[in-house]
């Protein structure tokens, strides 16, 4: 068993300090992911900022059971694609009039609100996708939100790397004929 499996068997028997040890263990990779997935579009947020809010959400919840490491990552990936979800929603109100700032023009405001809404789309069909298959929707959270590769993905659900890319191509299917259908704004 590894050192962050025994930690967060350590954090399920109610160690408080063991979270944080966890967090500390893999914060550098949880940073690049955070990385690697706020490169896809505009964010607000940093890095930084996003590993800290992960953090926080993780170390709140109280009802929080952590059996392993792909867990850890399973929860950690869609943490931060609800994190991204609010901030882009916070910023659409914003826009609207929900906080009064200074507003920066800006010339490219089509494809900002575009990746927006493209990002509001891809939640509400990753919940038709978790009723459909729950492993589909954990390898896009992974892969996508958490910017794992196939191989790390595969080592954490514990099954071919073979196996993973044909669940990440069935999904990638049923988001992009959804999409094209324009089923998520319904």
């Amino acid at each position: 068993m590894g050192e962050i499996t025994l930690l967060l068997r350590r954090c399920e028997a109610g160690e408080s300090n063991a979270l944080d040890a966890v967090f500390e263990r893999v914060y550098p990779e949880l940073r690049r992911l955070a990385q690697s997935q706020l490169s896809r579009g505009q964010h607000q947020l940093t890095a930084t900022s996003l590993v800290h809010e992960l953090y926080l959400r993780l170390h709140g919840s109280e009802s929080l059971s952590l059996s392993g490491q792909r867990h850890f990552y399973a929860c950690a990936a869609k943490a931060m694609r609800r994190i991204l979800v609010d901030d882009y929603r916070r910023g659409s109100a914003d826009k609207r009039g929900g906080e009064f700032a200074a507003v920066e023009l800006k010339t490219d405001l089509a494809s900002e609100t575009q990746a927006r809404t493209l990002l509001l789309d891809i939640d509400q069909l990753l919940t038709r996708l978790s009723e459909i298959s729950e492993r589909q929707r954990e390898i896009v959270d992974l892969h996508f939100f958490a910017g794992l590769g196939f191989a790390e993905i595969a080592a954490l659900l514990d099954c071919a790397e073979r196996t993973v890319m044909r669940e990440w191509a069935r999904a990638r299917a049923f988001l992009h004929a959804q999409l094209d259908s324009g089923e998520s704004r319904a």
